[in-house]
């Protein structure tokens, strides 16, 4: 019996601490793939820590949109800020391809923000051609301002 307990705790808290690891970067991961990542982050920004939504989302970022926006605390600020707090655990979003080529990928992004208000953004995200752990990986360079787009009531 203790066996059994032991066997169940170790597997809960391996299972549970693999949950909260934020992913990485991979060739494998396509661009769209990418924004939805960053987008399903940010729907439970505080799941199953504190602003693990936007460290997920951070980690995403080209690194020439993290010297543009970081580091990671400033980053924060700005999701929290008056231009994108709508994108903090809103209720649902759909990712639409407006272009894409081998390198580059453009989506419009609308979301339904937790007070039930609609903002429509354009998400940029770009093949990383630096050397590196990331290269050849997809990576968000620019997330436009919203464009409010009325209630959904």
């Amino acid at each position: 019996m203790k066996f059994k307990i032991l066997f169940f705790l170790i597997t809960f808290f391996y299972f549970n601490s693999s949950f909260a690891d934020v992913l990485k970067p991979s060739v494998n991961i396509d661009p769209k793939q990418v924004v939805l990542i960053q987008l399903k982050a940010l729907m439970k920004n505080d799941s199953p820590y504190k602003d693990r939504g936007i460290e997920q989302t951070w980690e995403f970022a080209h690194p020439n949109n993290q010297r543009m926006t970081g580091p990671l605390d400033r980053f924060k600020r700005m999701l929290k800020g008056a231009s994108y707090s709508m994108l903090i655990d809103h209720k649902e979003n759909t990712v639409t391809e407006i272009y894409k080529s081998s390198t580059m990928a453009t989506y419009e992004v609308v979301v339904l923000d937790k007070d039930k208000q609609y903002f429509k953004f354009k998400w940029k995200v770009e093949k990383n051609n630096k050397e590196g752990n990331l290269l050849d990986c997809w990576l968000t360079t620019a997330v436009s301002q919203p464009i409010p787009m009325g209630s959904s009531i």
